[in-house]
C-alpha cells in the first residue's frame, strides 16, 4: 500500500469514529435502565467488587442472568473498578467498542476485497444504523459488542491465514473464536460464515470470479476440504451451544413447547426475518420489547413471509456470478439462526440487539450491488457519493433521537408502550419505574395493565399485591396473594404473600387473620421483615410492649429501615425503656432520607392497631 493511501485510511477510520462518537454523543447523559442492567451492575456485588480473583472465580462458574459469559462479567467488573456506578463510563465503554467494530469492518472489507469506498459505506452504516443503538445504549448489552469485536478479530486473522497459509494464524482464529464466544455465544455461527467467506470475497471455493473478490485470493479448494479446515470451530460451537442451554434452563428463560407451540416458532421465524429486513430499510418504531404473538399471527402473513424469502433466495442463487449477492443474504439469514426463535428464549418475538452481526450480510449486498449497478450504468461517483453520505446521515439522525429514548426506564417504556401493542412487559417495566419514584398510584395502572394481557408469575403478583397495599388497597391485595398461594408450592415465594397477606387484614383491622397470616410466614421464614413487623405492632394492640421489643428488634436487624426503628423506638418507651427509645430515634435521623415520610408511616401502622404515637 503507498504512504498516499495508508493515510487515506488512517483519514477514514478517523472519520467513522468521529462520526459515531458525534451522532452518539447522548449516550453520556443516560441512566442505567432496570431492565438487566440491575443482575448485570446495580444489584450484582461480585461485578461491584471490581477485578478480584473471587470475581474472576465466579465468573467462569456463574450461569447467572442465564449465561455463560465470563469475559462480559470480568469487562462489568473492570467498568465498576474504574467507573463505579457511574453510568456514563459503563455506557462509554460500549461506545467505544462500537466505534472500534466499525473501524475493524471498514479494513476487514477493505483488505479482502480490494474496494475502499464500499467498504467504508458498509462500515457507516453498520456505525451509524438505529437498529444498533440498543445494543450499544444498553449498558447490560456490552456482550453483544465485546463478542461482535472477537468475532471480527477472528475473522481478520482468519483472512490472513487464507492468504498465507501459515497455521499460527488459524491458531489466533481459535482463540478469537474462543474468547468470543465467552463474550456472547451470538457468534457461534463463525465457522459458518468463514465458509462464506471463502466463497467471496476471498474466491478459495471453486472457480475464481472478478465478482468483487480480491486478486490476493489463494487457489481455490474444495467444499470438503474447506469445511474439514474449520473442523476446531466446530467443535468450539458445539460445546458453547451446550453450555448456553444448559445456562439459559438454568435461568428459567428457555420456553417450553406448551407455552410456545412448535408451530407458532416456526411462523414466527418467518416472519421475524421480514420484519427484520423492514427495520433495515425503513428502521422505525423501533423497540427494546417487541411482544411474542404467540399462535395469533394471520396465515396470510406467514404464507407472504415464506413466499418472499424463498423468492429472494432464489434469486441471488441465480445471480451467484456476483457472489457477494448469496454472501450477504445468507449470512444475514444464517447469522440470525441461533436468535430467531427456533429454541423460544425469553418472552420476545424478536429484537435489535438480534440484528447487530446480520445486518452486516445485508448492508454488503445491498452497497455492492448498487455499486455494480452504478458502474453499468455509469452513474458518476460523486452522485453516489452525495447519496451515500445523505443516507448515512439520515440514519445518524435516527440514531441520536433513539438514544434519547433510551435516557431513563420511564422514558424508555412509555416510548414502547407508544410504539407496540400489548406490551405486558412494557406496562410492568414503566410500574417498576414509577414505583420507584413513589407514585404509587400510577404504578398499579401499569400493573394491572400488565396482568390483563398476561398470565403473572407468582413473584409478579406478589409485586402488584405490595403496590396494592401502598396505595391503601387491601381487599385487591388479598386477592393477589391469595392467587399467589394457589400458584406457587415455593415456601420463598409463599412466605412473601402470607407477611403481605398481614399487612392487608392489618389495614382492613382483622386483626386474627393478620396474627395468623404473620405466623404462617415466619414459620416458612423466620426472618421475614415485614411479618416481624406486624406481628410486633399487633402485639402494641395487646399491650404487650416486651414482646412488641423483641419482635421488633428483629425487624430492624433484618431490615434496619427508618419506619423499623421508628415503631421500635414506640414500643420501647411503651416499655418504660425511654432512653434506648431517644437513641432509636437520634439513629432514625442518621439513616431516614426523607424523616417526615418515614414518620407518617409509622403513625399509619400505628393508627391501624388504634394507637398513637407517644
Amino acid at each position: 500500500m503507498s504512504a498516499s493511501r495508508e493515510k487515506h485510511v488512517v483519514i477514514f477510520c478517523l472519520l467513522l469514529v468521529a462520526a459515531t462518537l458525534a451522532f452518539y454523543n447522548p449516550i453520556v447523559h443516560n441512566r442505567f435502565t432496570d431492565f438487566d442492567d440491575s443482575a448485570y451492575i446495580l444489584k450484582n456485588s461480585q461485578v461491584q467488587g471490581g477485578l478480584t480473583w473471587n470475581t474472576v472465580k465466579w465468573s467462569f462458574t456463574t450461569f447467572h442472568a442465564g449465561y455463560w459469559h465470563p469475559l462480559t462479567w470480568l469487562s462489568h467488573a473492570l467498568d465498576c473498578q474504574i467507573f463505579r456506578l457511574n453510568p456514563a463510563g459503563h455506557h462509554y465503554t460500549n461506545l467505544l467498542l462500537h466505534a472500534a467494530n466499525a473501524v475493524l469492518l471498514f479494513l476487514l472489507l477493505r483488505r479482502a476485497t480490494g474496494f475502499t469506498w464500499s467498504s467504508l459505506v458498509v462500515a457507516a452504516l453498520f456505525a451509524l444504523h438505529p437498529v444498533n443503538v440498543e445494543s450499544v445504549a444498553w449498558a447490560a448489552e456490552r456482550k453483544n459488542v465485546l463478542s461482535m469485536l472477537f468475532f471480527l478479530l477472528a475473522l481478520h486473522a482468519y483472512d490472513r491465514y487464507a492468504r498465507t497459509g501459515r497455521r499460527y494464524l488459524y491458531l489466533s482464529v481459535t482463540v478469537f473464536f474462543a474468547l468470543g464466544l465467552m463474550a456472547k455465544p451470538q457468534i457461534v455461527t463463525l465457522p459458518f460464515v468463514l465458509l462464506l467467506w471463502d466463497y467471496w470475497p476471498l474466491q478459495r471455493m471453486g472457480a475464481a470470479s472478478a465478482a468483487g473478490g480480491s486478486p490476493a485470493a489463494s487457489a481455490p479448494r474444495s467444499f470438503f476440504f474447506l469445511v474439514w479446515e474449520k473442523m476446531p470451530l466446530f467443535v468450539l460451537a458445539a460445546a458453547d451451544s451446550v453450555v448456553t442451554v444448559l445456562a439459559q434452563r438454568a435461568g428459567d428463560a428457555v420456553r417450553t413447547a406448551e407455552e410456545v407451540s412448535v408451530s407458532a416458532r416456526l411462523e414466527n421465524v418467518f416472519v421475524s426475518y421480514v420484519r427484520y429486513i423492514g427495520k433495515a430499510f425503513w428502521p422505525s418504531r423501533l423497540a427494546p420489547m417487541y411482544p411474542h404473538p404467540g399462535n395469533s399471527l394471520p396465515g396470510w402473513q406467514v404464507a407472504g413471509a415464506a413466499a418472499l424469502l424463498l423468492l429472494v433466495s432464489v434469486l441471488v442463487l441465480r445471480w451467484r456470478d456476483r457472489r457477494y449477492l448469496p454472501v450477504g443474504w445468507f449470512w444475514f439469514l444464517g447469522t440470525l439462526v441461533p436468535m430467531i426463535g427456533i429454541i423460544t428464549v425469553g418472552e420476545q418475538a424478536m429484537a435489535d440487539r438480534f440484528a447487530y452481526i446480520p445486518f452486516i450480510g445485508l448492508f454488503v449486498a445491498v452497497v455492492w450491488a448498487l455499486g455494480a449497478v452504478a458502474s453499468e450504468r455509469r452513474i458518476s461517483r460523486a452522485w453516489l457519493a452525495g447519496a451515500a453520505v445523505l443516507v448515512v446521515f439520515s440514519l445518524g439522525c435516527l440514531t441520536y433521537r433513539q438514544l434519547g429514548y433510551w435516557r431513563d426506564d420511564e422514558t424508555l417504556w412509555r416510548y414502547t408502550l407508544s410504539v407496540t401493542e400489548r406490551n405486558y412487559m412494557a406496562h410492568d417495566n414503566l410500574a417498576i419505574a414509577l414505583a420507584k419514584q413513589g407514585r404509587s398510584e400510577e404504578a398499579v395502572v401499569q400493573f394491572r395493565a400488565a396482568k390483563a394481557l398476561h398470565k403473572y408469575p407468582p413473584n409478579q403478583i406478589l409485586a402488584l399485591a405490595f403496590y396494592e397495599l401502598r396505595v391503601g388497597r387491601p381487599q385487591e391485595a388479598i386477592e393477589e396473594c391469595d392467587s399467589a398461594l394457589r400458584a406457587s408450592a415455593d415456601p420463598k415465594v409463599q412466605a412473601v404473600a402470607w407477611s403481605e397477606l398481614g399487612q392487608a387484614h392489618l389495614q382492613l383491622r382483622h386483626y386474627d387473620q393478620a396474627a395468623e397470616s404473620y405466623q404462617n410466614a415466619l414459620r416458612l421464614n423466620p426472618e421475614d421483615g415485614m411479618a416481624l413487623m406486624g406481628s410486633g405492632v399487633l402485639a402494641l394492640r395487646q399491650g404487650q410492649s416486651d414482646v412488641a421489643v423483641t419482635q421488633l428488634m428483629h425487624a430492624v436487624k433484618v431490615d434496619p429501615s427508618d419506619v423499623n426503628v421508628l415503631l421500635l423506638a414506640q414500643a420501647l418507651r411503651r416499655a418504660g425503656r425511654a432512653a434506648e427509645a431517644d437513641s432509636a430515634s437520634a439513629q432514625v435521623q442518621q439513616i431516614s432520607p426523607d424523616l417526615v415520610q418515614a414518620q407518617a408511616a409509622a403513625e399509619r401502622f400505628l393508627s391501624f392497631v388504634g394507637l398513637k404515637p407517644l
